[in-house]
């Protein structure tokens, strides 16, 4: 029997982490329930315009829930590792952990669990978050980090992208986050100005601001990526950390492209047959308008009203005299 057990009095234990992200679930929620809402309404849709809406609405909403979601997203750059290393300061215990690394737009999460979780007495399974979003300060974030005692391997990668790092990351990734997150809030703007032209039915420029949508997406994707600077090591005796692009990025990839081929499809289609484009969109009722126009109607059919029959302008109307025989 040790004093306290074997265990480290002066150091808080792990913070319990909620199992899902609730921003993200937020928002798939929000979408998923608009998407339900319109389905109740789908078997209104007469003919195939009905497939036809179903797949609009469908691409809308997927690339309009993509775009906030990616906002909050921690998962653009991921990388693990697998170590034996020092669990705490001033202390010799070793442990086996799995570290995790993952770069967001607005920060770095850093994930810490132990193989098995209980070792030394203790649960590992850690998950901070250390961010540079604005009115954020990382250093600050950093400090309590260390007056809270988190583990060594914790505070050994966070303190890579510190100000005072001499791997000066910090600013890299803290500039290419703020101008793909501006990029992606326009994309998002733009996006909803394109569901607004399409739904008033003005189908080429609503392609036009698609392909716009695609565009910007690109763009932000080259913000993110586009940094001056060396891979700083993070090593753990033997072996080292490294990350690569992450879901998120990639897809950020696939939305852009999906959006970069829809517009195109749009502005092709206007230009070589705007009629499959306008029954894509249900727009196609000339030929319906004329057949009811053609049809004889009279006011004993039962199907047939007052509204259907065409009404003569009062300064056609003439006198007619009428002689009995």
């Amino acid at each position: 029997m040790t004093l306290w057990n074997g265990s480290y009095p002066f150091y808080p234990g792990a913070n319990a982490c909620f199992p899902f992200d609730t921003t993200r679930a937020v928002i798939i929620t929000v979408f998923l329930s608009m998407l339900a809402t319109f389905i109740i309404i789908l078997p209104g849709i007469r003919g195939r315009g009905r497939l036809f809406w179903f797949l609009r609405l469908v691409m809308g909403l997927f690339v309009g829930a993509v775009l906030l979601t990616l906002q909050f997203t921690r998962d653009w750059e991921t990388g693990w590792v697998q170590a034996n290393t020092s669990y705490k300061s001033f202390s010799r215990a070793v442990v086996n952990v799995d570290i995790g690394l993952h770069i967001g737009l607005e920060g770095v999460n850093i994930t810490l669990k132990g193989n098995p979780v209980n070792q030394i007495n203790e649960t590992i399974n850690y998950n901070e978050y250390f961010s540079w979003s604005f009115g954020s300060n990382y250093d600050h974030s950093y400090r309590e980090g260390l007056e809270k005692g988190l583990p060594s391997p914790i505070l050994y990668v966070a303190e890579k992208f510190t100000s005072q790092s001499p791997c000066a990351v910090h600013r890299q990734y803290r500039i290419s986050g703020h101008y793909a997150s501006a990029t992606l809030w326009l994309a998002f703007c733009t996006w909803l100005i394109s569901i607004l032209l399409f739904s008033m039915s003005i189908l080429l420029h609503g392609g036009y601001m698609l392909f716009l949508t695609a565009t910007v997406i690109l763009f932000s994707l080259l913000f993110f990526t586009v940094r001056n600077m060396v891979k700083c090591p993070i090593q753990f005796g033997p072996v080292s950390l490294k990350t690569d692009y992450g879901e998120s990025f990639w897809l950020t990839l696939v939305t852009g492209l999906l959006c970069l081929l829809l517009g195109l499809s749009v502005i092709i289609l206007n230009s070589v047959e705007p009629e499959k484009l306008k029954l894509i969109f249900n727009l196609d009722k000339r030929k319906g308008a004329e057949e009811v126009w053609d049809k004889p109607c009279l006011l004993t059919e039962p199907s047939c009203s007052v509204q259907d029959v065409p009404m003569v302008p009062p300064g056609e109307l003439f006198e007619v005299t009428a002689t009995h025989l």
